[in-house]
């Protein structure tokens, strides 16, 4: 079941969503070799809080950070740490941030200093199957219609998805119903209606789809070893289509990305 929230409730997700957005502008200014990743957290931390907010993620299900940091093959739910960012590293920061009771997800992958040419391909796909994805948003399509649409693009340049972690609702909770996969067939789940809000994520593996939970019960990693990248923005279904809350406006924003 989704939620359809009302003006209020969206008013307060988009300015949750502006502070997460704060958060990436921040860390993509810090984002270079010899920085930490316990660094970068506490960069978000430091914008959330300022901003009169808290970070949705910290004491999540126990989760100990304000970010989920991954870098390299670590593709969802890295625990930010005293690793050394160096050249050619990449980094996906998970990013949540909660007011009024209502939260705000979005995830960036950024390269640190000069990346590859197929680290960079891999982070392109990512960001552009997001965006596949949501051309499918719109009122009366099904929720998986966007799912289809983010497998498919991700396929056709030869790179795969997660199959067991997906997008979700999001509103009073940070993780609500229902789950929006990055794969499947098309026309099935939810009949999207104007007012429902979801984080939409596409998490992509270089090579194959199979990853495995660290030790630290937290970091999944890529069993191959190879690097991954994950993108995410909330956004909420509207009358001609949809809205991504986690983002600003053009005079706060060159970045572009939420």
């Amino acid at each position: 079941m989704a939620l359809c929230k009302t003006e209020k409730e969206i008013e307060y997700m988009r300015e949750a969503g502006r502070i997460v957005a704060l958060a990436h502008k921040a860390v993509q200014k810090e984002m270079k070799p010899g920085i930490s990743t316990k660094y970068l957290n506490k960069i978000v931390e430091n914008v959330i809080i300022s901003h009169s907010a808290s970070p949705s993620f910290k004491g999540l299900y126990g989760f100990p950070a304000a970010a989920c940091i991954s870098v390299n093959s670590v593709l969802v739910h890295g625990i930010p740490d005293d690793t050394i960012l160096k050249d050619g590293d990449v980094v996906s920061v998970d990013i949540g941030a909660c007011i009024h009771g209502y939260h705000g997800d979005s995830a960036w992958t950024y390269g640190v200093g000069a990346i590859s040419e197929e680290v960079q391909e891999l982070m392109d796909v990512t960001r552009q199957s997001l965006f596949e994805g949501l051309k499918q948003a719109k009122a009366g399509n099904r929720l998986t219609d966007i799912s289809h649409a983010i497998g498919e693009y991700v396929f056709s340049h030869g790179f795969s998805v997660a199959r067991d972690f997906s997008g979700h609702g999001i509103g009073t909770s940070v993780h609500e119903d229902p789950s929006v996969p990055n794969f499947g067939p098309s026309g099935k789940g939810v009949l999207l209606k104007e007012g429902m809000t979801f984080a939409v994520e596409p998490m992509v593996l270089m090579g194959k789809p199979h990853v495995k939970t660290l030790h630290d019960g937290w970091s999944v990693v890529a069993k191959d070893g190879r690097p991954t990248a994950h993108f995410e923005h909330t956004i909420v279904i509207t009358r001609d289509g949809y809205e991504i809350l986690t983002t600003l406006t053009d005079k706060e924003d060159c970045q572009k990305n939420g």
